[in-house]
């Protein structure tokens, strides 16, 4: 089990962690409010946990339309020479009638070096638009072989739940190239607890395979984590390519009492041998009201390994306690 502090950062959900060249770290998550983006760096994981951090954009008025609610899982990526974060907001608190949040995909854009210096570097590139304008949230990115790929996580209101998970080739940064490919949606009973959800989409590449994970159902205690598997050289826009595990590869320690854990992302050790995966998880299950509006999930960052097939384990949640 890793060394690193456990948690690593109080109440940051949906934590992503992204080792650049230049040495840092950079750690960004939803904040309890859902109301700005913030980018934190370090050379080290463990200093994630006392680097101050930086606001670099922040929700519209409240009413003004689009971007103006529920700032939700930012994610920093570096492409082609310039950052992006993609994130999730909506333009209302309420839900639509499906008693859904109503989130919609955007982007913005920076093309400093440092992409923490100022907020006035970062430009907004607006909503990324999918076929369908529906409830769509959790999008990452993939380079593969020189092209740009992006995994969200969106309702189609043909299928029985909240999001399923779905990729497309991307023109630029913010502009899909092909139409979306559905790769899951919740079907197995762990994938259906109370709500039914496939979301928070990471992608590792290892050992010619592609793993793609991602979270299930309700925020609560049954948050747990699913994974697909490709060949790096298949066809990934194929759904066929793609092999779905029957059981959560990631899930609550009841005895231990952690709850919840998923909405991951993987990055680096500081000697770059050791693979980890960035997770949020709770220490109890008493919550008051939505679980999206309690603040304490937390950030945990813990190395895994790999069977003889290749394939990553994720064993078990790494224990803390929190006075």
């Amino acid at each position: 089990m890793s060394n690193y502090t456990a948690p690593l950062i109080i109440q940051r959900a949906d934590p992503f962690i992204y080792k650049h060249t230049d040495g840092y770290y950079y750690f960004t998550a939803s904040v309890p409010a859902y109301n700005l983006i913030e980018l934190r760096r370090s050379k080290t994981i463990e200093g994630l946990a006392f680097a101050m951090p930086r606001t670099i954009w922040r929700k519209h008025d409240s009413g003004t339309g689009a971007q103006s609610e529920l700032i939700w899982a930012p994610e920093i990526h570096f492409i082609r020479g310039k950052w992006y974060v993609y994130y999730a907001a909506s333009h209302t608190t309420k839900f639509d009638k499906n008693g859904m949040f109503q989130h919609r995909m955007f982007c913005i854009e920076c093309e400093n070096n440092n992409p923490m210096e100022s907020e006035d570097n970062w430009v907004e590139k607006g909503q990324i638009l999918t076929p369908m304008d529906s409830f769509a949230l959790d999008a990452t990115s993939l380079q593969l072989n020189g092209k740009l790929y992006y995994i969200w996580a969106q309702k189609d209101p043909n299928i029985r739940g909240n999001s399923n998970i779905y990729i497309a080739e991307m023109k630029n940064p913010w502009t899909l190239k092909t139409k979306p490919i559905l790769l899951s949606k919740p079907e197995y009973d762990w994938e259906t607890k109370i709500f039914w959800v496939n979301e928070g989409p990471a992608v590792l590449q290892r050992n010619g395979k592609l793993f793609l994970t991602y979270s299930a159902s309700a925020t609560d205690e049954n948050y747990c984590m699913g994974m697909l598997t490709a060949d790096e050289t298949s066809n990934i826009l194929d759904p066929k390519a793609w092999k779905k595990s029957s059981q959560p590869v990631f899930e609550s320690d009841i005895e231990n009492g952690l709850f919840g854990p998923g909405h991951n992302s993987f990055t680096l050790s500081e000697d770059n041998k050791t693979d980890l995966m960035v997770y949020h998880i709770r220490n109890y299950t008493d919550i008051k009201g939505d679980p999206l509006y309690d603040p304490n999930r937390h950030t945990v960052v813990q190395d895994f390994t790999y069977d003889k097939k290749g394939c990553p384990r994720f064993e078990k949640p790494q224990k803390f306690t929190i006075q």
